[in-house]
């Protein structure tokens, strides 16, 4: 079985307030992109479970990916699984705020439950897969979904960005989750995400936020400049992709290959036509 896991990026990103359990709560509406992993998921001929990557380098071993940390939960709930050979060569660079990790690991429970025929329905795979990572219930669905209270509670959103295509730009720095967080000041906006995201995507810079900006970008002014530079290509919305690292711009028209070296040389990127 090969599976393509793919990316999400954050339309708004309001973190709203402080929880007692030291957590946040937030409002972001997260989107499936065609950024893809590649995951094989074959029958095991050691009897045992292993996973091998390649691709771009990831900075845990195998038995800490969440991957594997997938296959053990999944396990766990159904009474044991049969061993298994995860093949998963890294395409989405990790540290971005793009979810490559959480798409992994839901990729390989959604594939784990086909394979095996446990029959289990996504709001069961999405509750495993809550306990693996907030942004992992995303992938479960794997549609745009409006993300509330820690980012694991999903309600599904129509949204049309068809016509449209998307730049994404990773440059070479990473933002940890807890060092974005730790400089953030919550706040309730007068006007909800989701009444701000019906307006047309012309009207959104400024007005559809990103709060992990203001801790981010002046102790990562690298990621700062990433943004200045899609405005100045003509993006008509741009942001920062949850906590960062990447930067992704909205165009209303076709983004040409040399454009992307010339601006972003030392960066990774991708180029998405959406709808």
């Amino acid at each position: 079985m090969i599976l393509f896991p793919n990316a999400k990026i954050n339309l708004g990103l309001d973190i709203l307030r402080r929880r007692p359990d030291g957590y946040h709560d937030i409002e972001t509406l997260m989107v499936p992109v065609a950024w893809k992993d590649v995951l094989e998921i074959v029958p095991s001929g050691t009897g045992e479970t292993s996973l091998t990557v390649t691709g771009r380098p990831v900075c845990c071993p195998p038995e800490k990916n969440l991957v594997m940390k997938a296959y053990r939960a999944l396990s766990a709930k159904v009474g044991g699984l049969p061993p298994v050979e995860l093949y998963l060569r890294k395409i989405i660079p990790d540290g971005a705020g793009l979810g490559g990790g959480s798409a992994d690991a839901s990729f390989a429970l959604c594939g784990l439950n086909e394979l095996f025929a446990l029959g289990l329905a996504d709001d069961e795979l999405a509750g495993i897969a809550a306990s693996l990572g907030a942004d992992c219930p995303l992938f479960v669905y794997n549609r745009p979904m409006l993300a509330t209270g820690t980012g694991t509670d999903l309600e599904p959103f129509d949204i049309d960005l068809s016509g449209y295509t998307l730049l994404i730009v990773k440059p070479q720095v990473s933002v940890p989750t807890a060092a974005a967080y730790a400089s953030v000041t919550p706040r309730v906006p007068v006007v909800p995400l989701a009444e701000r995201l019906r307006l047309p995507v012309e009207e959104w810079q400024g007005v559809v936020v990103n709060d992990f900006e203001t801790s981010v970008f002046p102790a990562y002014p690298e990621v700062a400049r990433v943004k200045e530079r899609l405005l100045g290509l003509g993006a008509v919305y741009a942001s920062m992709s949850g906590s960062g690292s990447s930067v992704y711009g909205i165009f209303s028209r076709d983004i040409l290959s040399d454009e992307v070296t010339r601006e972003f040389p030392s960066c990774d990127s991708a180029v998405i036509p959406l709808g």
